[in-house]
């Protein structure tokens, strides 16, 4: 199974769901885990300092992570898409061209509480505490990724 998780810059949320996920894939789950962004802001750019210290402080390194956008073919790549909120969930459901490929969005956080349709805060414009607050919500979100598929 291929999962990408998708944020907005592809510098904070999305770059820490894809540590998240890669440390917990120890029985091997997964065959791909990565991330892009719905927006060019950050292509080529390395994650957040807030971002690379709070995967730190959990013994997950995702320093040398780079952002990239989103592309139309990561819909045949992936079979699951996971959007970290709302805006961006939107954004790839009008970049699907088809039920199937729309099939495959989802919003992370529906994972801990389903069809909840909640978000993952962006902390990119707050302090280091809105990084720990995201952390433990995908913390969360990721455990319970791995349990519904086991």
């Amino acid at each position: 199974m291929k999962i990408l998780m998708v944020c907005l810059g592809n510098i904070c949320r999305s770059p820490i769901a894809e540590g998240i996920l890669k440390k917990k894939n120890k029985q091997h789950l997964f065959t791909l885990i990565e991330s892009a962004g719905t927006a060019d802001y950050h292509v080529g750019k390395n994650p957040d300092k807030r971002a690379i210290e709070i995967a730190k402080q959990n013994n997950i390194d995702i320093e040398k992570y780079t952002a990239r956008q989103f592309k139309q073919a990561d819909f045949k790549k992936y079979d699951i898409i996971y959007a970290m909120d709302q805006n961006n969930y939107q954004n790839l459901k009008k970049l699907a061209t088809n039920i199937k490929e729309e099939e495959k969005i989802k919003l992370i956080l529906n994972e801990i509480e389903p069809n909840s349709n909640k978000s993952v805060p962006d902390p990119y414009y707050g302090h280091k505490d809105g990084f720990e607050i995201i952390f433990k919500l995908l913390n969360n979100a990721c455990d319970k990724l791995i349990e519904n598929i086991e």
